[in-house]
């Protein structure tokens, strides 16, 4: 479903990705684990347009999207979960899920979509009527999620899902994801928490100073000494 061949990213003179190559197969969860300012959310930044690329393809469903539009992805089916959740803090629960289906026009389908939410978060629809900025933080991450959803994305990209909540929190949104994979959802994961992304990906990539140094099963990443060592405190 996603392609990229040899992408470099560079902010001013810094090179961010350097040469980066990776596949996400249609149905596949596929995490992008590494240290911090290792390059992880730029990768989906570049993804998704929001970043250009200096070099390299993005290749999404076999059509070349490296110059295309953030807005033109959205609507080939890509959506993004951004870090630090970003739901838009003065509308309500409803506006901000209702601002994810702008690409819809079929008010019946956005309703159906609306209701599928809520159906994945019931704590989103006891707070519909709430204001985004009003909601914990785990509360926020759940919308975020469900109004990337409101699209009926074909792929879904995760930046860094569970940094800054509670231990609670964290279990309830891998719950989430874990469910949307077993609905076959396609979802490409950047993730500082090693350990959670592992345990709920098919296959995953380590980062390291904007370069993929390892790449393998996440059963094979997960026993592997050199990841233990360096993101899951073991030897």
């Amino acid at each position: 479903m996603l392609e990229a061949r040899e992408i470099e990213v560079s902010y001013g003179e810094v090179l961010a990705v350097r040469g980066v190559s990776f596949t996400v197969n249609e149905g596949e969860l596929v995490a992008i684990i590494g240290a911090n300012g290792a390059g992880k959310s730029t990768i989906l930044r570049a993804v998704m347009g929001l970043v250009r690329c200096r070099k390299g393809e993005i290749l999404f469903r076999g059509e070349d999207i490296t110059s295309s539009p953030p807005h033109r992805r959205a609507r080939l089916g890509i959506s993004l979960v951004p870090e630090g959740r970003k739901i838009l803090p003065d509308l309500t629960v409803g506006e901000n899920l209702f601002m994810g289906a702008y690409i819809e026009e079929n008010r019946k389908a956005i309703q159906s979509r609306m209701e599928e939410a809520f159906s994945l978060f019931p704590v989103l629809k006891e707070r519909q009527n709430q204001v985004g900025k009003t909601l914990s933080g785990g509360e926020q991450q759940m919308l975020a999620i469900a109004r990337a959803l409101m699209s009926e994305p074909r792929m879904i990209l995760m930046d860094e899902v569970s940094l800054g909540l509670m231990p609670l929190y964290v279990e309830e949104t891998f719950k989430v994801i874990e469910s949307l994979h077993r609905k076959k959802v396609t979802i490409l994961l950047v993730e500082q928490n090693a350990r959670k992304a592992l345990s709920t990906a098919d296959r995953g990539y380590v980062l390291e100073t904007g370069e993929i140094v390892l790449s393998d099963s996440s059963q094979a990443l997960a026993s592997n000494p050199q990841v233990k060592r360096a993101y899951l405190g073991g030897g």
